[in-house]
């Protein structure tokens, strides 16, 4: 199978960023062997595809960017995925945008996903709140949002920032 043809059905079947794009066929090139006597052109190859709207960071970004928010996760934990996806910091900015515009609803995505606070159903304990501050901060919230939506009594009504 051609690299032309291996990188078609994985962006077919995936979304994928550049580098996404890239760690894949480099890792199928060590798979398989490279039996040309010319190296693979992998950097004209993505850039044909960028060229050609397969692959676009950018949307890419805003897309993972409205999964994550809607899964409850933080600007912090958004912006380390697409740190970690290669998206560079231009693609990324409207997708963080968007992230900071949508900070309060993620976070009361999350508690009500996890119960924490005004969606408990009865209150917790100093080591639950422990727990569940710390499942905050790792959901990439900030410390203030997560010490309102902790604190929070069970039923009781959170104000946004």
């Amino acid at each position: 199978m051609k690299l032309r043809d291996l990188a078609l059905h994985y962006v077919g079947r995936y979304a994928t960023s550049r580098k996404k794009l890239s760690d894949y066929l480099k890792r199928k090139l060590r798979e398989r062997g490279w039996e040309d006597e010319n190296p693979a052109e992998l950097d004209g190859l993505i850039a044909d595809f960028v060229r050609l709207g397969y692959i676009d960071d950018a949307a890419f970004a805003a897309a993972r960017a409205r999964t994550m928010a809607a899964r409850g996760l933080g600007q912090r934990r958004v912006n380390e995925d697409l740190r970690a996806k290669g998206i560079s910091e231009m693609d990324a900015q409207d997708a963080r945008d968007e992230t900071v515009a949508q900070k309060w609803d993620a976070a009361d995505r999350f508690a009500r996903r996890k119960r924490i606070g005004p969606y408990a159903t009865e209150s917790a304990s100093d080591e639950q709140k422990r727990k569940q501050f710390a499942a905050f901060l790792r959901a990439g919230h900030d410390y203030e949002t997560a010490r309102k939506f902790v604190n929070a009594s069970p039923g009781e009504e959170v104000e946004a920032e």
